[in-house]
């Protein structure tokens, strides 16, 4: 555990009060002053995106959802197995965006004290003060998240959704952005305990990693041995792009985009869907439905439009719900997968005409 220096807070402020006597022309100001900070945001976004596209190669959706993630403020559950350059993408967002990270390695044996922090008696002072744990950063890297018990899993739900820490009474917030991307390793594999519900559903986005396409396993092997990327996590080759108050300022941006009331109805209709869905034994809670839009909102951004389509609130579903709902034992002895289910439910509800 390394020490961890707390910064104070510097929101980014994209706009502010618009001069101007005819409240006609100040409204129109402010949609011009909205509209390019909302380009700006997504050009800003997409350079992050290229520059991590070079060093986690054939991985684009994942570098994609983790964005959206980011620019939404939301965490991120990550699971694959071993090897498919989970902690080298925490790592390079880091750099790009130029936040403090921190990576906690779970295991069996590790405390809930081991995560936060804890009061320790000071013999000189005759007191007792506050040794802050890893948890204290803005990018924490939850790796392997899974090998470790219910208790020490559930030390990051206060901080996941108040982005606050708890140490003997006294609350200690964290600064912002911060960011949870945690990694877990297949649930059939040995030695791994299923993330509690409460905790699951902290988590905007659960994303599949899997092996890259032949092609692009080929070209990174032929980077590694002609050291154009290292083999050992190395992401000195990426600059950065933008710092906290950047990150801020797109996630200001993308609160910004424009929902029609349409396309509102449309993702709460997915999402009720999924509560009396065949195949599903549970669907999802009204925290998808929020969780649901405001993805979608930082997927229009990416894509340089200041509204929101039915296809920003597709491309988003599938990571917002596949780790909310909970398969029926009948579809599950017949060999359905949860993405054949999103698949159909995709299909089945209808989307309002673009």
């Amino acid at each position: 555990m390394s020490d961890i220096h707390e910064t104070p807070n510097e929101p980014g402020n994209l706009t502010g009060d618009l001069p101007g006597d005819n409240p006609a022309s100040s409204g129109n100001a402010s949609d011009n002053a909205s509209n390019t900070a909302v380009t700006a945001a997504g050009e800003s976004a997409r350079r992050i995106e290229d520059s991590l596209n070079q060093v986690l190669v054939g991985q684009h959706q994942v570098v994609r959802d983790i964005l959206v993630a980011l620019v939404t403020g939301g965490h991120v559950l990550i699971e694959g197995v071993p090897g498919l350059g989970k902690t080298l993408l925490v790592r390079a967002l880091s750099r790009c965006l130029s936040l403090d990270a921190a990576r906690i390695q779970f295991t069996p044996d590790l405390m809930p004290t081991d995560i936060t922090g804890h009061a320790i008696y000071d013999p000189k002072s005759e007191s007792f003060r506050i040794r802050k744990g890893p948890a204290f950063t803005q990018l924490l890297l939850a790796d392997e998240i899974n090998r470790a018990p219910a208790k020490t899993q559930a030390a990051l739900l206060e901080v996941m959704q108040e982005q606050q820490i708890t140490i003997e009474g006294k609350a200690f917030h964290l600064q912002a952005p911060f960011m949870v991307l945690a990694t877990q390793n297949p649930i059939d594999q040995e030695g791994t305990y299923p993330l509690p519900e409460a905790e699951l559903d902290r988590f905007l986005f659960k994303v599949l990693i899997d092996y890259p396409g032949i092609d692009d396993e080929n070209r990174l092997v032929r980077m590694v041995l002609d050291g154009t990327i290292g083999d050992a996590l190395d992401v000195s080759s990426l600059s950065a792009i933008t710092d906290h108050n950047g990150v801020l300022a797109m996630q200001d941006a993308a609160r910004q985009i424009t929902l029609d009331p349409a396309v509102l109805d449309y993702a709460v209709r997915l999402v009720r869907e999924t509560r009396d869905y065949a195949g599903l034994s549970r669907g999802a809670s009204p925290r998808a439905s929020i969780a649901l839009t405001r993805a979608a909102r930082a997927h229009a951004l990416m894509e340089s439009r200041d509204f929101v389509v039915p296809d920003d609130i597709k491309a988003v579903a599938r990571p917002v719900l596949r780790h909310r709902l909970c398969m029926s034992a009948d579809a599950e002895i017949e060999g359905l997968q949860m993405e054949e289910l999103l698949t159909r439910l995709l299909e089945q509800v209808p989307a309002p005409r673009q």
